[in-house]
């Protein structure tokens, strides 16, 4: 706690951290992919398709030719599942698919918390890896309110690279080692506590963050694991 302490903002990563991304995702496939007749596990089809959307981005970053917009990455990806899998499809049913993103519910315990974080005078936030435009239409469905919404248009780089980090102290406008950045992936914690900011890993999966000189400040297993190690 006491590495914490001056903590003033909480920065969240959307898909996967806030929202849930594979369980959301899978429960929309399902019917899909039983209408394209296809006999495998809607849970893998998702986990193959976030693999190449992360992928995809990475690489994007890497090449640093200009920033492709989330959304055209999501729909290359899976369309590129499909085709590997044998499915038959159409450029719309690539976007309904993409496009379920928008609509994915947050975790059962993430907004007592952040409410509770609020209350104790918290500036929340979130950093994402999607475009503007679908974290605009996600508002609604997740029901909370942030203090700012941020994606990496802003930097033109996917995470994480640390040019989306600086942008996002820049527009919350406190300083790095006040910004505690929360997520569910170990790559996006090393990005963050790489630049500077402090980094939470919530890690519902009960995995091992692996080896890295950039380790969190904090491991917790959920957002009411988080709150109470914040003092909510």
């Amino acid at each position: 706690m006491d590495t914490l302490r001056d903590i003033k903002v909480l920065a969240f990563d959307q898909y996967g951290t806030i929202v849930d991304m594979q369980a959301g995702l899978t429960a929309f496939v399902t019917p899909f992919l039983e209408r394209k007749g296809w006999r495998g596990k809607p849970g893998s089809f998702v986990t193959w398709w976030r693999r190449t959307h992360f992928e995809n981005s990475m690489i994007d970053a890497l090449i640093d030719r200009g920033h492709t917009p989330y959304r055209t990455i999501g729909e290359r990806a899976v369309a590129y599942v499909m085709d590997r899998c044998g499915i038959s499809h159409t450029p719309e049913e690539v976007r309904a698919l993409v496009a379920a993103i928008e609509r994915l519910k947050p975790f059962p315990d993430v907004i007592a918390t952040l409410e509770k974080l609020r209350a104790n005078g918290y500036r929340l936030a979130i950093l994402s890896n999607g475009d503007r435009d679908m974290l605009a239409a996600a508002g609604p469905h997740i029901g909370f309110a942030f203090d700012c919404v941020i994606s990496v248009e802003e930097a033109g780089y996917f995470k994480p690279h640390w040019k989306t980090y600086a942008k996002a102290e820049e527009i919350v406008g406190e300083d790095r080692a006040r910004i505690l950045f929360v997520a569910n992936h170990a790559f996006d914690c090393i990005g963050a506590k790489s630049y500077g900011m402090r980094a939470a890993f919530i890690d519902r999966r009960k995995r091992p963050f692996g080896a890295t000189p950039h380790k969190p400040d904090l491991i917790v297993g959920d957002f009411t694991a988080l709150g109470a190690a914040l003092g909510c």
